[in-house]
């Protein structure tokens, strides 16, 4: 398609709720190869010598005027895809070492947690996107201002793989999520004080409205499962020429189709509007792991490497389910209890070794699947299980 057809298409109206699904499909999944992965890095800041200062706009745009922030001052390292994990490694660790350069000269500090463990929930951006994103949030309480301001995460993006096998794949990044919640699970603390939950970030994610960042279905047509979600999710918010993008409370995007506003949608519209869901796995042409907590230094390649393998091809997908099947849905108690959850813990082992056997066997080298296993080894310590 040319450029000019795409703008005219982008432009184009949405008259039917059909439309809108047809096309969500049509999109959501790149199958087949060429096959990459890709990670987005997460972190929040601190001033070095007094972690809990409060960090305005204006200083932390200047200390790192090239980096993109979120509304509570979190940096985000966007890691090109690269075709295998030992180059995205390299990649991403040769990334993360320049920004941590950056923040280190400006008199910063990288957190290293999925939560602030110093500092209560405060803006630090502004935009009419986040302002309307606050307003939302704000309906149902204040779990999503302190997602908005202080929380970090880690984002696998995997491959989504070959069209037949995507369905397995789809469901093993869900049924897989307690137990790697759990190992993963760094954010015990907010704002100085101990929260009672291995992941306080995850805990903050729960009172989010389940419409916007909800587990997604699954089944034997994920495209046309997170098509039917995506347009009958609540509006974030509308995109018009001023200061306010807010919306009406219980809009949904199908609403919109309906004719709820003063103008239909188009497909760009429609675009924008699968960028302000948060699901806990997101279809954007690979699969977004959105359940990670943010991860100390170099800690970030464990939790990637562990979900690349363990849905690496169908045999191990199907070992993987079956090794995860008594921790299905237990979100919350992997959230609140991490490994100190005996019956999520006796899962967490096996798991864990099948990935570390098949890193090896599909040939990363050997200091990296140390790495990973150093890095497992050391939740496991933590949580008195060696």
């Amino acid at each position: 398609m040319t450029t000019t057809a795409h703008a005219s298409v982008a432009q184009a109206e949405i008259g039917r709720i059909e439309d809108a699904e047809g096309y969500i499909a049509s999109i959501c999944f790149k199958t087949g190869p060429p096959a990459s992965l890709g990670v987005e890095i997460e972190h929040l800041v601190h001033v070095a010598d007094h972690p809990s200062r409060p960090l305005g706009a204006a200083a932390l745009t200047a200390l790192l005027p090239s980096r993109p922030l979120g509304p509570g001052g979190q940096v985000t390292l966007a890691v090109p895809p690269q075709p295998d994990l030992e180059r995205l490694h390299e990649a991403g660790h040769a990334a993360l070492d320049r920004l941590d350069l950056d923040v280190t000269r400006s008199g910063l500090r990288l957190a290293g947690f999925g939560i602030d463990p110093h500092r209560a929930p405060r803006r630090v951006l502004s935009s009419p996107r986040y302002r309307a994103m606050a307003a939302a949030f704000a309906r149902r309480g204040g779990d999503g201002r302190t997602l908005m301001y202080s929380a970090a995460g880690l984002r696998p993006l995997l491959p989504a793989g070959p069209a037949k096998e995507l369905p397995a794949r789809w469901a093993a990044v869900h049924e897989l999520g307690p137990i790697l919640l759990a190992l993963f699970a760094n954010s015990p603390v907010h704002a100085g004080r101990d929260t009672g939950w291995a992941s306080t970030r995850m805990r903050a994610w729960y009172g989010i409205d389940p419409a916007r960042a909800g587990a997604l279905p699954t089944g034997p047509d994920p495209a046309a499962a997170w098509a039917r979600y995506a347009v009958r999710a609540p509006l974030l918010c509308v995109r018009r020429p001023g200061a306010s993008w807010n919306v009406p409370a219980g809009v949904t995007f199908a609403d919109w189709i309906g004719g709820a506003l003063s103008r239909r949608p188009t497909f760009d519209d429609l675009d924008y509007h699968l960028r302000t869901l948060f699901p806990l796995v997101r279809p954007g042409g690979h699969l977004e792991v959105r359940y990670l907590d943010a991860q100390p230094g170099g800690d970030w390649f464990a939790p990637v490497a562990v979900l690349s393998a363990l849905v690496s091809d169908p045999a191990t997908v199907e070992a993987a389910r079956d090794l995860a099947a008594p921790t299905v849905g237990r979100w919350v108690e992997a959230a609140r209890y991490g490994l100190t959850d005996a019956s999520i813990a006796a899962g967490v082992l096996p798991v864990a070794d099948l990935a570390l056997r098949v890193l090896e066997r599909d040939g990363l080298p050997g200091p990296l699947v140390e790495e990973v296993q150093g890095a497992i080894e050391s939740r496991f310590r933590r949580a008195n299980m060696l």
